[in-house]
């Protein structure tokens, strides 16, 4: 079984794939330093949460 993840995460990091396709990456710190560089007001865990959603995804 694969894990769940909230809407409101898979919606984030489908925006920011969209909007940025060439920065993201299958590594997750990476994705996160990026996350951080942007300014967003993520809460740790959700920058975290997206930047691991984005991975999984590059991944595949």
């Amino acid at each position: 079984m694969g894990k769940a993840v909230p809407k409101n995460i898979k919606a984030r990091a489908r925006s920011l794939m969209e909007a940025f396709p060439d920065v993201f990456s299958s590594d997750f710190e990476k994705n996160k330093e990026f996350l951080n560089s942007l300014g967003l007001p993520f809460f740790k865990s959700t920058r975290n949460n997206v930047a691991g959603y984005i991975s999984r995804q590059k991944h595949k």
